[in-house]
């Protein structure tokens, strides 16, 4: 009997504990959580997430506390969400470049598989620009030619990425260009705007004077024409095989439970159509609101590193890096 009454008790236990379990995962989030943004305050992503983190928390009935961790590029970001272990507390909105070209272009402590890709909320709108009253216009193809005709032609670069492609631009149309780093948009927009540079790269800071005309758009370096700059061409549709395509993203780290995610998930989704980020996004930002679920944002930047390395090898490896 009283084997008897001692296993019925052990069960009892178990299911208890067991129910314990899922309640846990069901009332997930229980505490308030943490919105990291690799980048300063101010800047285009920052202001996106603090919307995002506004609904999220409507929708969560939790706080969302919005968090900056600037440095390399969003890496720094990155690298502590490798090894946090707050199972979607914490999570990161920043950019698919990051994780796609970021631990190609230097040494990174994190890789794709160190994350899950909760969901991609933002399409990038980067770009190819020129300034006002250049001798090529703003066509691209005029560009080419001048640049061709002109050795020495100056190209303002930000990233190693956008410093890869148009090299490989160069190589494939024989220009002999004069490279001029700078640090950000703030940093590129004085020497396009004075005409001390003929083009450059721009993540975002075009957007600024779309209304203006002042920063001619040249190409798009997003899948589709930018929505601001509707006649210029995109990278293939200029004959160049790249997919460079951005998207802004909600990431976790690895070991994140399948609920979580999910919670998460359906909390952005509830984001992306709430007219408060639909306004912040395509009205002030100028980009446009998607939904790539987890799925399809891992295959994305899976087929973008693939894509990059096989650019590297090409070109013979990472420009500026003897």
């Amino acid at each position: 009997m009283k084997v008897k009454l001692l296993g019925s008790a052990l069960l009892a236990s178990a299911v208890a504990l067991a129910g314990t379990g899922l309640a846990q995962a069901d009332d997930f989030p229980s505490k308030p959580l943490t919105l990291v943004v690799g980048w300063g305050a101010g800047g285009s992503t920052d202001i996106q997430a603090r919307v995002l983190a506004d609904i999220m928390s409507e929708e969560l009935g939790q706080p969302v506390n919005v968090v900056n961790q600037p440095g390399a590029g969003g890496g720094v970001a990155l690298a502590r969400l490798a090894n946090s272990r707050d199972e979607g507390y914490t999570f990161v909105f920043g950019t698919s470049m990051t994780i796609t070209f970021g631990p190609l272009s230097s040494e990174t402590t994190y890789d794709l598989d160190d994350f899950r890709y909760v969901a991609g909320v933002t399409l990038g709108q980067s770009a190819i620009v020129t300034g006002e009253n250049r001798p090529f216009g703003d066509s691209w193809e005029d560009l080419v030619a001048y640049a061709q005709e002109n050795p020495g032609t100056s190209y303002a670069t930000q990233t190693a990425l956008d410093r890869m492609i148009i090299e490989y631009i160069a190589q494939q149309e024989g220009l002999d260009l004069r490279i001029v780093p700078t640090s950000g948009g703030a940093g590129m927009a004085p020497l396009i705007l004075s005409g001390d540079v003929d083009f450059a790269y721009s993540g975002g800071t075009h957007s600024g004077y779309a209304e203006t005309g002042e920063m001619p758009v040249l190409l798009s370096l997003a899948e589709d024409r930018l929505v601001a700059f509707p006649d210029a061409p995109t990278l293939q549709e200029a004959g160049y095989d790249i997919n460079a395509a951005e998207i802004r993203v909600a990431m976790v780290p690895q070991n994140t439970p399948d609920a979580h995610v999910e919670r998460l998930a359906e909390a952005l989704k509830a984001a992306t159509e709430d007219a408060r980020f639909i306004e912040i996004t395509e009205e002030r930002i100028l980009m446009p609101v998607t939904w790539m679920p987890e799925e399809e944002v891992t295959q994305l930047l899976s087929d973008q590193i693939e894509g990059y390395k096989a650019l590297i090898e090409e070109l013979g490896g990472l420009p500026g890096q003897e």
